[in-house]
């Protein structure tokens, strides 16, 4: 297998190959640099590359085969990790240049849950600032861009994350999803990702400051790859303020579970913020169609989602202010978004308004089991194309753009990302699956099954060509 091959291998196929002493994880680790170091200029997609320490876990873990037969499930894999998330002794800038000298002196703990099965850290990914927008542009770093097409985005916040696994920059990554983070930039860029269920990641050490929207997950190549890795990132740690309790079986076994027939609902428009374009809807009518195919029953009907626009905004611009940084030193529309911060008894009955919507829309889910929407209203935005908007405008072209996302954010409910096709533009189109709570197996059991009725793992952007 050449280095291009391996560089676009699933993360278990490599997992197995070490295992099976075909290829070390020094070998792997100088790919992935090599890749970055020729590629990265391009795309953006790495704040920080943290090659020395990486090449130094790479030699360690490589020795490591020699003497060592019980390896951890991913041992010797190259992996990223977001910038909002703490990486001892490596800069962590939440997307603003101001925090360059921000060394933490802890991993977060999806960070130890990601050492501890073995994963090799290449960097830290980049990340819109404070991950706030659906787009990967913080001033003071390049724009993150997109592999498929380098004049358009990878999305955001977890751009930079996308943007590197498409690429072959990285195996897999770690992504968070606040109000579709993780599955808009795995929709951008023809990946998986999926969004875990509240309290299915811990937060640990610190504390939730988004009242239960935001959470931690993977982003992938496969449905298997991300189901071992949140099987990976998974479980409660001390003092976690919500939690789950871990399936029966593990995600990734759920990969290969047969499905009986399910109830599956699905819808191309977002009351009252809008309709997807062409490209969004045949994504989804691509897929109910296949759904028929294979036997689920399925029907068109949604939740109202119209209650939750406002509660969630407030909720949403409220952590920009709790954030800790001063408003001066952010970019505009987070500037104009913490100038519009309210009371702390404005953002409880905001956060009370989102809970009451929240239960009605799990409610939708009593006859229902996966629900199936485009992942954003329209396909990826050109770089740069509304920056001169007003933050106003701005604002509001991303409540729109996003607006399949935030409901699953509200009700802590699973989402998982999935490719189905490509765009005229040569991008990739995307959907995304909802689930009942805590219900991660069945939505992975489901997307394994579309991936196996329409393999989309041999499709690679034209940038690798470009070595």
């Amino acid at each position: 297998m050449n280095e291009i091959d391996l560089a676009f291998t699933p993360a278990l196929e490599l997992a197995r190959l070490i295992s099976r002493r075909e290829v070390s994880p020094l070998e792997l680790v100088e790919i992935y640099l090599k890749r970055i170091q020729q590629l990265n200029p391009q795309l953006g997609s790495y704040f920080t590359v943290t090659a020395e320490l990486a090449i130094a876990d790479a030699t360690a873990k490589t020795q490591m085969l020699i003497t060592t037969s019980e390896l951890p499930q991913f041992f010797g894999v190259p992996i990223s990790i977001k910038d909002l998330n703490a990486l001892a002794s490596v800069p962590c800038t939440y997307g603003n240049p101001a925090l360059l000298n921000n060394i933490p002196e802890y991993d977060d703990g999806v960070v130890t849950k990601i050492k501890q099965a073995g994963f090799i850290v290449l960097g830290k990914t980049a990340t819109s600032e404070i991950g706030s927008f659906p787009y990967t542009e913080p001033t003071g770093f390049p724009p993150a861009r997109n592999p498929w097409n380098l004049e358009y985005t990878p999305g955001g916040s977890s751009g930079g994350a996308a943007a590197a696994v498409a690429a072959g920059l990285c195996a897999i990554a770690q992504g968070s999803d606040g109000g579709g983070s993780i599955r808009g930039p795995a929709a951008c860029c023809g990946l998986v990702g999926i969004k875990p269920s509240r309290g299915r990641v811990s937060k640990a050490p610190l504390g939730d400051r988004h009242a239960g929207i935001a959470t931690n997950g993977p982003i992938a190549r496969t449905v298997a790859d991300a189901a071992a890795l949140l099987d990976a990132i998974s479980g409660y740690v001390t003092g976690d303020a919500y939690w789950l309790e871990d399936p029966e079986t593990s995600f990734l076994a759920a990969t290969q579970e047969k499905l009986g027939a399910l109830r599956i609902a699905f819808a191309t428009s977002i009351p009252p913020l809008g309709e997807a374009d062409a490209n969004c809807q045949q994504g989804v009518l691509k897929t109910v169609d296949l759904l028929q195919q294979l036997g689920h029953k399925v029907e068109q009907k949604c939740p109202d989602f119209s209650g939750l626009v406002e509660p969630f905004q407030v909720v949403w611009q409220a952590g920009i202010a709790a954030s800790g940084l001063p408003s001066e030193i952010l970019q505009p529309v987070n500037r104009w978004l913490f100038a519009r911060t309210g009371s702390v008894a404005e953002y409880l009955q905001a956060v009370s308004q989102m809970q009451i919507v929240a239960r009605q829309i799990v409610a939708f889910f009593d006859t229902v089991d996966v629900l199936v929407l485009p992942v954003y209203l329209h396909s990826p935005i050109r770089i740069g194309e509304w920056s001169n908007l007003s933050p106003e405008e701005t604002f509001q072209n991303i409540v729109r753009w996003v607006a399949p996302c935030p409901a699953a954010n509200a009700t802590g409910q699973p989402a998982i990302a999935i490719p189905v096709g490509f765009d005229s533009n040569g991008l990739p189109i995307s959907v995304q699956l909802i689930g009942k709570p805590a219900a991660e197996t069945t939505l992975i059991s489901l997307a394994a099954q579309l991936e196996a009725a329409n393999p989309w793992i041999d499709h690679r952007p034209a940038i690798e060509f470009d070595l």
